[in-house]
């Protein structure tokens, strides 16, 4: 079963007020989804966000923020530049192979070999 985790591409801290406590503390972050398989690592496209005020530990949502919050979070989005979307093969893999291989070129030399005796 693959693992899901969200990585940090980018991390900010903004001057804004923030909509619950006044505090202007906020902590805006930017994730790439990456899953972990025990044949393939593979990183997605998906960018998510989250805001945290830093003093009430609330996070902000969309629906409570304010233009500035809104016009911060719009700059700083256009800065997050994700990962290119791949799957890289983990070892297991390169075992795998490696070990298939191997017995396709022993039931080849095991069949040549009675082909020569005969």
């Amino acid at each position: 079963m693959a693992k899901e985790k969200l990585v940090v591409i980018k991390e900010a801290s903004l001057k804004n007020n923030c909509p619950e406590c006044f505090n202007q503390d906020l902590k805006l972050s930017f994730y790439q989804k990456h899953t972990y398989g025990s044949l393939f690592h593979k990183t997605t496209n998906e960018v998510s966000n989250k805001m945290v005020c830093e003093k009430c530990k609330s996070t902000i949502y969309p629906v409570s923020w304010t233009e500035d919050i809104e016009r911060m979070f719009d700059y700083y989005q256009k800065t997050v530049v994700p990962e290119k979307k791949s799957s890289k093969p983990t070892l297991l893999f390169f075992v795998l192979m490696l070990l298939l291989v191997a017995l396709v070129g022993g039931a080849v030399y095991v069949y040549m070999n009675k082909l020569i005796q005969f």
